[in-house]
């Protein structure tokens, strides 16, 4: 996308052109710590063994094996691998062909 060694284009021109900030340039990711790797390879294989658990009960799974971790912190890591628990939604309100819809009780 942008050329560092263009010619006739400075890095600020060719950023103005794409609309980015010029920092963005040289900002590089750090990436996760070793001390956040660790849990999250632990929290990767439980989701394995329980994908029903959620961020919680996780957390607590975590705690009774002696690693430290709150709810929060759990949650950020699991959404940061992409798990999310498998539950199963609630169907309560879901209308049924065979009930008779009565008109003067619907909202409208």
């Amino acid at each position: 996308m942008v050329v560092r060694d263009h010619p006739s284009l400075s890095l600020s021109r060719q950023c103005r052109l794409l609309s980015i900030g010029r920092s963005s340039l040289y900002y590089e990711p750090k990436g996760e710590s070793a001390d956040t790797l660790a849990p999250m390879r632990r929290i990767d294989a439980l989701f394995l063994k329980y994908p029903f658990y959620g961020a919680r009960r996780m957390a607590l799974h975590l705690r009774r094996e002696g690693v430290r971790i709150g709810r929060r912190r759990a949650a950020r890591l699991m959404r940061l691998m992409g798990l999310e628990a498998i539950w199963r939604a609630p169907r309560a309100s879901a209308p049924q062909p065979e009930h008779r819809v009565y008109p003067q009780l619907s909202l409208k």
